[in-house]
């Protein structure tokens, strides 16, 4: 099946399960089947660059919506068409900004971000084509990184007088490196998918529109563990960065958690008796 087939019946697809699940936004597709809810952001005309409508929805999906999925295992996000994941943020609305107006842009855009990194469900950006700029912060909010081998990254803000401004200066240094950091930062040199995954950018590289199918397996396959257990997982990690917590500490709290609960009791129930376990997320 080819790319525009896929993004034809997916479309067809998302009308009947917005419906089901309430979801209806300007500039997102939903998907949503066992537990896992693909979301596509719909501006392929515009490489689906990330305007302030298209930020809003995302933080209706991840702060309300997607919250009130019960059986909600994990999140895919791409983007729609065939050249770009999320070529950038649109500049149409960066002219006429003072400070103060930057200021609150980024902030959006940080809050917005950080809801994903955050999220309690695995996030999994599935990249196809270009991931520059608020792209690439986009991508690397999410806990998991699939790239097509068409896939290209980069942070090219130097190039409009600008610096990454939703997180990008943070983020990028966690996943490559000060060193690369900066240099991808400085020059505005895109970076292929190789790279990207030969630098830990990105998790996996896949044969290009095979990358939704590919974080839908790795979705499928995290399903079937413990939902509390992974949930904690992801705020242990995210306490390692953040200034404001002991990471340790945290991960102290959080595996005291994880033992009162009904999933653990099947989880060592089903070591001991050779069995999988069913777990429950209670």
């Amino acid at each position: 099946m080819c790319a525009k087939q896929f993004f034809s019946i997916f479309a067809h697809i998302n009308n009947l399960t917005s419906k089901q699940t309430g979801m209806n936004y300007t500039n997102l597709l939903t998907e949503y089947n066992n537990g896992i809810l693909v979301v596509t952001i719909n501006r392929p005309k515009a490489l689906n660059a990330l305007n302030q409508q298209t930020l809003s929805d995302l933080r209706q999906l991840f702060s309300v919506d997607a919250l009130a999925l019960e059986d909600l295992r994990g999140v895919v996000l791409t983007g729609a068409g065939e050249k770009a994941f999320v070529a950038g943020a649109d500049i149409t609305e960066f002219t006429g900004l003072d400070a103060q107006g930057g200021l609150d842009m980024a902030q959006n855009g940080h809050d917005i971000f950080f809801l994903i990194e955050r999220f309690h469900r695995p996030v999994v950006a599935a990249v196809g084509g270009y991931a520059l700029g608020g792209g690439c912060e986009l991508a690397m909010a999410c806990h998991i990184r699939v790239a097509s081998d068409k896939a290209l990254f980069g942070q090219p803000e130097v190039n409009l007088g600008l610096i990454p401004g939703y997180g990008g200066t943070q983020r990028l240094v966690q996943y490559i490196g000060k060193g690369r950091a900066l240099e991808m930062m400085m020059t505005a040199d895109m970076i292929d998918a190789k790279k990207a995954n030969d630098w830990g950018l990105v998790n996996h590289v896949v044969e290009h529109g095979k990358e939704v199918e590919k974080a839908i397996e790795i979705l499928t396959k995290i399903a079937k563990k413990a939902p509390i257990a992974v949930a904690k997982c992801i705020a242990s990690v995210n306490a390692y960065f953040d200034s404001q917590k002991d990471g340790f500490a945290q991960e102290v709290i959080e595996f005291a958690q994880t033992v009162k609960t009904e999933d653990f009791k099947e989880g060592a129930s089903a070591f001991l008796e050779k069995r999988k376990a069913a777990f429950q997320g209670k």
